[in-house]
């Protein structure tokens, strides 16, 4: 179940990058993630806890920004593959599995999310005749939620 869990936080990095890293920061500063004997280990700091965080609600604002580079150009997307896998490995090593394993799947998760995601709130905004920023609002709570809960799911 935690590898799925992985998986499901990969995913939520490609919708917004910092997201699962701001949550499994705080996961592992509360205590509900054990990193300490790994190479994570720094995530468990209040400092990670709260500078992922201020990341993630920058990255939240700056997502509705006109000139916010796409999701899938090279940069983000290879910066999403990045923290869905970090977030995975976390997530995984931190429950007593394998921080490879769990950093592969949350990277192979970051795919999916980024590419379903940009698919999906592509076609939303022209299926709903929305302006973009309020599907991409509605994409923010969503994965916001979903970090959230993947991490308490992860000890619960």
């Amino acid at each position: 179940m935690i590898l799925a869990l992985a998986a499901l936080l990969g995913i939520a990095a490609g919708l917004r990058s910092m997201t699962p890293l701001a949550a499994v920061a705080w996961a592992a500063w509360l205590g509900r993630l054990d990193l300490a004997s790994t190479p994570l280990d720094f995530l468990a700091t209040r400092a990670a806890a709260y500078g992922f965080t201020l990341l993630a609600l920058g990255e939240l604002a700056a997502d509705k920004l006109p000139l916010t580079p796409n999701r899938t150009a090279l940069g983000p997307f290879l910066g999403r593959i990045l923290t869905g896998g970090v977030s995975g490995a976390a997530l995984a090593a931190g429950s007593g599995h394998s921080l490879a394993l769990g950093g592969f799947l949350g990277s192979v998760g970051a795919v999916v999310g980024t590419l379903g995601g940009f698919r999906a709130r592509t076609r939303l905004v022209k299926a709903l005749g929305a302006r973009d920023w309020i599907v991409a609002l509605a994409e923010d709570a969503v994965t916001v939620a979903a970090a959230a809960l993947i991490v308490l799911a992860a000890r619960g």
